[in-house]
């Protein structure tokens, strides 16, 4: 399996794709200001007690004060908070961690009223982010995760990934561990360390501690609400997780961000920079990676999947509710069993696919096609735990109920992606009436002498529907050459396949979106 990561720098977003043989699996998008994401480390303040649910909340600067539970303060919460109160009251004395006495745990049954009060400064970093109606999610136990190591101030053990099978490897990764930790601080060896030398670990665990070093220093100049420490872009925290060697390609379309994505890369893989490459083509990256058109297919209420077979997939509050429908598939009686069995194997890769896609977290219920046979359903069992194998989010699926019915959950962190297929029409405004279309040319020439003779930019790109992209690009003597000897030799025309039929966008030279649309009058 080749495994590709597309990344679309956008002024306001950034968009990140994963592909697996060309066919898109993971789909992340992020607003270039985003604040609250999980990971990131914030000094709040305790508003208000709720001693019913054992829990309080926390004014981390959201428009929602945050929700920390009595379990989330972690065993250590004590220490923490002796040493947060050191940090605020004595800044020019803040000790090493390793020289702080550790307090005796907290009780694992005790009162949120009896470890916090309202008013007072806690450390906290966001466990899941806003989602819906709810604020952040925190916790106490703080960590700072790394590609081969994860870094927990506070405590003293080392845990070994479950998931390295071998006993010798198991024990030599905790030897070494506890040959290069710190004092007072806790470390989880993560999957990725298997078969890694010493250097590299303790190179990263010094890394980790100059992180942490920086934070509390940081510290002792904010006044809570105050973000601490920001978790790494989006970017190169997804690839933090899910890189390894299958990663043939990773293409950005922004300098920047090019560079630290190459950086990170040489960081954690020496010697395979040069997977990461910069991508400078005329068409936006995700057209010329062919992610929009399977974006346009795979989101939205029906997704056709394997011979006319479709899913209907429907987003509550509460749950997420997937229909599998078999299409035009035979009904006959005969077929009937196997029908139901070759739809809902299909169905199943589809839905573990469209999970991790739209990052749908929480319970998910699938009513799959009724099968008579309880090997059959006990088959269809067994192909998606197989089939969500390598699904990185936490997740548990029951078999099959009595009713056909088979209910999963899996971890959400952050809210589901909806990305809306529909197109709204450029050109109406919803009126249902349109100006001529034969002269949507002239009117494009209109804003383009605008541009050039009032405005005075004489550089810029217009994008357009790949269909009305051809017909200004069409002959020897097309409408963009006329354009270009008529106003301005600087003028690019791009074909789009995001915009819908009759839309167009104006970008400048720094790729900065010019409005200049112009809602009009429909008579």
């Amino acid at each position: 399996m080749i495994s590709e990561l597309v990344v679309d720098v956008k002024p306001k977003e950034v968009a990140i794709a994963v592909l697996e043989d060309k066919s898109l699996v993971e789909l992340q998008k992020e607003a270039r200001n985003v604040a609250f994401a999980v990971g990131d480390i914030y000094l709040g303040k305790v508003k208000k007690l709720m001693p019913g649910l054992n829990a309080a909340f926390i004014d981390v600067g959201y428009k929602k004060d945050a929700f920390l539970h009595y379990q989330d303060l972690g065993p250590n919460f004590n220490s923490q908070q002796k040493f947060l109160r050191q940090v605020l009251s004595e800044p020019k004395k803040i000790p090493p961690l390793a020289k702080v006495q550790i307090l005796p745990e907290i009780d694992k049954e005790g009162s949120i009223s009896d470890i916090l009060k309202a008013g007072q400064e806690v450390f906290v970093q966001i466990a899941k982010e806003p989602i819906s109606t709810k604020g952040p999610r925190l916790t106490s136990e703080l960590s700072l995760a790394g590609r081969y190591i994860v870094l927990i101030p506070f405590s003293d053990k080392v845990s070994v990934s479950t998931k390295i099978k071998s006993d010798e490897e198991r024990a030599r990764l905790r030897q070494l561990i506890h040959s290069i930790k710190p004092k007072n601080f806790s470390v989880i060896v993560r999957t990725s360390s298997e078969g890694r030398r010493v250097a590299e670990l303790d190179h990263e665990m010094k890394t980790l501690m100059k992180r942490w070093d920086d934070n509390v220093l940081k510290v002792s100049r904010l006044k809570a609400p105050a973000l601490v420490y920001e978790e790494t872009t989006r970017t190169v925290a997804l690839l933090r997780d899910i890189f390894n060697p299958s990663f043939q390609h990773i293409h950005v379309n922004d300098k920047e961000v090019y560079n630290s994505v190459r950086d990170y890369v040489s960081l954690i893989a020496p010697g395979r920079e040069d997977i990461v490459s910069l991508y400078t083509g005329e068409l936006p990256v995700f057209d010329n990676f062919a992610i929009t058109r399977q974006i346009k297919s795979l989101f939205g209420r029906t997704v056709t999947y394997k011979s006319g077979a479709y899913l209907i997939i429907e987003h509550t509050e509460a749950m997420h509710v997937i229909d599998v429908n078999s299409g035009n598939r035979s009904k006959s009686s005969d077929a009937q069993e196997k029908t139901a069995i070759d739809v809902n194997s299909a169905a199943a890769d589809e839905i573990a696919r469209q999970l991790r896609l739209r990052d749908m977290g929480g319970i998910i219920v699938i009513d799959f096609i009724d099968m008579a046979e309880p090997a059959n359903r006990q088959k269809l069992f067994e192909h998606m735990v197989k089939a969500m194998a390598n699904d990185r989010a936490k997740h548990n699926i029951l078999p099959l109920s009595k009713f056909g019915l088979m209910q999963i959950t899996r971890q959400r962190v952050r809210p589901a992606m909806d990305v809306n297929t529909s197109e709204d029409c450029p050109t109406c405004f919803g009126t249902g009436k349109t100006k001529p279309s034969v002269l949507f040319t002239d009117s494009l020439e209109g804003k383009i002498d605008c541009l050039v003779n009032k405005h005075n930019v004489k550089k810029f790109t217009l994008h357009l529907h790949p269909y009305v992209a051809a017909f200004v690009n069409k002959g020897v003597f097309s409408l963009k050459w006329k354009w270009k000897l008529k106003y301005t030799r600087g003028l690019t025309v791009v074909p789009d396949q995001s915009l819908a039929f009759l839309e167009y966008k104006f970008y400048d030279s720094d790729k900065n979106e010019l409005d200049m649309k112009e809602e009009m009058e429909i008579k």
